[in-house]
């Protein structure tokens, strides 16, 4: 059993409760923050089963008082943050032409006001107690790491999710500066852009044939990707086996970027 402790936001489910769920499994503690908090302490419950390896924390990302509290909830009940997975996101359609000023607003406040927030704050905490230690030359010794929860569209874009798009590719150039600056630190900063996942957010075209055969073609593995998938990618860059990795993205996508073409796809 390892004694780090790890943030999570928007973990109540999908890809958020995967990593939650993949780094319980690996003998972590966990702090799930979510917005929403039925699902979030349902969650926590059920990771926790019975241990102190898992609680829940409701929070908004987009408010810094909420985010303040979420630190102070996590110290109180764990004493250290070691880690920090930015996964609260949310996608409100519209395009350049018809999208309101408030869903612009709305969109990057969580996504990326949000991960700013309480990157922000974790990183500040890490920093401290990095600060307080007579030698810094031993930092590999407790190896502090943040990822940042993009997408394939911080790359590609999207027209009638504007927002959404601006938002993924800020966070991918927040993930860059900041890992710059921790750097000295040894505080490591990474994002993963995942492709097509098989979460809540795809459900409506994971029941509809024209939607999916569509993914099939622009997926070159055939399939959507699965949320574990994507913890085991989050759980590796929050291990001591990526200590040398940071200030990258690694796009967790089925082959989707590297695609210049349509692949065929059997009747």
């Amino acid at each position: 059993m390892s004694d780090r402790v790890f943030i999570i936001t928007g973990a109540a489910r999908g890809i958020g409760f995967a990593c939650a769920q993949r780094l319980v499994e690996d003998g972590h503690r966990v702090v799930l923050a979510d917005r929403d908090t039925d699902a979030g302490m349902a969650a926590g419950k059920d990771l926790a089963a019975g241990t102190e390896r898992a609680i829940f924390v409701e929070c908004d990302v987009a408010d810094p008082l909420s985010v303040h509290n979420l630190i102070a909830e996590t110290l109180g009940a764990y004493n250290r943050i070691d880690g920090l997975i930015n996964n609260a996101g949310i996608a409100v359609k519209g395009g350049a032409l018809d999208m309101s000023v408030e869903d612009f607003d709305r969109n990057l406040a969580v996504n990326l006001r949000g991960a700013f927030l309480v990157s922000k704050a974790v990183a500040k905490h890490m920093v401290a107690e990095i600060e307080d230690r007579s030698d810094r030359s031993r930092l590999t010794e407790r190896p502090y790491a943040i990822v940042n929860m993009s997408s394939i569209n911080d790359t590609v874009a999207i027209p009638d999710y504007l927002a959404y798009t601006i938002s993924k590719g800020g966070m991918k150039q927040m993930t860059r500066a900041m890992a710059i600056e921790l750097a000295p630190y040894g505080i490591r900063v990474n994002g993963i852009g995942p492709g097509s996942i098989k979460t809540e957010m795809l459900a409506s075209v994971l029941s509809d044939a024209s939607a999916m055969k569509k993914i099939t073609q622009r997926t070159p593995l055939g399939r959507p990707g699965l949320p574990d998938e994507i913890a085991a990618v989050a759980a590796f860059l929050l291990s001591e086996e990526s200590s040398y990795i940071t200030g990258q993205h690694i796009y967790a996508d089925g082959g989707r970027l590297a695609l210049n073409y349509t692949m065929p796809v059997d009747e």
